[in-house]
């Protein structure tokens, strides 16, 4: 038998969900976490208000993840992970080489 998408997974049944993103309009409310998966490419929580409807929204907008270390380290002084600052400098770099092989 199949459980319902609304039935918590045993092992996330007693856990809760936080939304944490400060510009998100469920910021600091907490909800009944229903599922972790990877969807769109990226991690998603599934969580159950209390209506008993279920919305989806990045596990880094919750604190179902531990905080990245960087960002811990940084106390808000930076808004970007490293891996952000790497593929940017790759991403300036490959359109620097562009532009010179066009000229």
């Amino acid at each position: 038998m199949i459980a319902s998408p609304s039935t918590p997974r045993p092992q996330l049944e007693a856990r809760t969900v936080r939304i944490s993103h400060p510009f998100h309009p469920l910021f600091g409310q907490t909800f009944q976490l229903v599922d972790i998966h990877q969807a769109w490419g990226e991690n998603r929580v599934i969580f159950q208000d209390p209506a008993g409807k279920l919305h989806s929204i990045m596990t880094a907008w919750t604190d179902v993840m531990p905080a990245d270390p960087v960002v811990i380290i940084s106390a808000g002084r930076s808004p970007f992970r490293l891996q952000d600052l790497i593929e940017l400098a790759q991403l300036v770099a490959d359109l620097k080489a562009r532009v010179h092989d066009e000229t």
